[in-house]
């Protein structure tokens, strides 16, 4: 089975077991996106992490998957035009998402999926979610795998990401996964990180819920309504 190696960070072949698993778990994320109090299909939308590579099923998930595609700007570190031709009714925006580049309040909701592992440092990943709320009328949709599930998604490496992360980039430099192995492409999280992450947010009421598999949680969803915005 031929190896991907994607600027999403995923090891694995496009046919692996490991993209099914994460194609089902973005299928049950996108699900519960739906179901956001106060969304429907006139929404406004700011995906975040959009990519160029269509590798895998499950890349840009959220602009094939959410039908009124005329509401979705999609932003994206590095060039993702060519979405724009496979899906000419949505905006492309090429930006970096610790300093998004729109007003306050831009969209009615943000969205981004498995992208908070990867901006960096945890005052970087402050910064991401601070801005997520910063440009959110109504509310924020973030996911990304947690640490404590004992199998690490990218690598499918079992238990060493949950040694100290000194030790655990130290370790993993040394084996073919090395590009994760610095701060600033893998930085994992657990549902404790994440609070603290967003802990700013005074203006929102934030919950976490998770991905299953079997009985351990793989993922987390952090779901943030503006508090004066809260619709069931």
């Amino acid at each position: 089975m031929k190896t991907t190696v994607s600027d999403t960070y995923f090891f694995a072949g496009a046919d692996s077991l490991a993209a099914s698993i994460v194609l089902y778990a973005r299928r049950r994320m996108f699900e519960r996106f739906l179901k956001l109090g106060g969304f429907d299909e006139s929404s406004t939308v700011l995906d975040i992490g959009v990519t160029s590579d269509e590798s895998f099923e499950f890349s840009n998930h959220f602009e094939k998957w959410l039908k009124n595609k005329s509401r979705i700007t999609a932003l994206g570190l590095r060039d993702a035009s060519n979405l724009i031709q496979r899906f000419p009714d949505l905006s492309f925006v090429r930006g970096d998402a610790l300093h998004l580049p729109f007003r306050d309040q831009a969209f009615d909701f943000v969205h981004s999926s498995a992208v908070l592992e990867h901006v960096g440092s945890r005052d970087k990943q402050r910064r991401f979610i601070e801005e997520c709320g910063r440009v959110a009328r109504v509310g924020v949709f973030l996911t990304t795998p947690n640490r404590w599930f004992p199998i690490e998604v990218h690598t499918r490496l079992p238990l060493l990401h949950w040694l100290p992360m000194p030790v655990f980039r130290s370790v993993l430099s040394r084996t073919r996964y090395a590009s994760l192995a610095r701060e600033d492409t893998l930085n994992l999280v657990s549902p404790f990180v994440l609070n603290d992450l967003s802990a700013r947010l005074t203006e929102f009421d934030i919950e976490l819920e998770y991905i299953w598999l079997t009985v351990l949680p793989s993922n987390i969803m952090f779901i943030a309504y503006r508090r004066h915005m809260q619709t069931t």
